[in-house]
């Protein structure tokens, strides 16, 4: 058994001896949703100050709203309930790092597969990624029109939050 798994086992042994989370609702108690980065630097939960149990979080690269995030707002507010929307970017994210044709060309070369049909979402600017994502979520005939939706930039440096939207 490799170490990361005897890790882990041995991490959800303990977890679920002290369990207590059984009869949590499944709607989100702050009736909140979040498209966050999947950056690990970012913790959700802790930078916002919420409990299991509080808020739908949706995490992607570059916490972008792609088509499955969108299903995933949808399926949270039309279902289940929730009433407000957070999109949370932060500096010094990956996403900044590269461009989508050179990740494309890279993946050719390395594997021989053709990605052109892939989006990766890359983007240079966080606070404009922010607003693009908030347009969109706003922009959907899907979402609702009456739900607040914010555009917020973590900072990785100092775990402090910007509003941008």
């Amino acid at each position: 058994m490799s170490h990361y798994r005897e890790h882990i086992v041995h991490a959800n042994k303990q977890y679920a001896e002290k369990f207590d989370r059984s009869r949590l609702a499944m709607p989100p108690d702050k009736k909140l949703a979040i498209v966050a980065c999947m950056d690990a630097r970012l913790t959700v939960e802790e930078a916002l100050g919420l409990k299991t149990g509080d808020a739908h979080i949706i995490r992607n690269a570059g916490g972008v709203v792609t088509d499955d995030a969108l299903r995933s707002l949808i399926i949270s507010q039309r279902l289940l309930g929730t009433r407000e929307i957070l999109v949370i970017n932060h500096t010094d994210c990956g996403m900044l790092t590269f461009k989508d044709e050179e990740l494309r060309k890279r993946l050719k070369k390395e594997t021989g597969t053709d990605c052109s049909h892939l989006s990766f979402h890359a983007f240079s600017d966080p606070e404009e990624n922010v607003r693009a994502q908030v347009k969109k979520i706003k922009d959907s005939s899907l979402i609702l029109k009456d739900v607040a939706v914010h555009g917020l930039i973590y900072h990785v440096e100092s775990g402090r939050l910007q509003e941008v939207v």
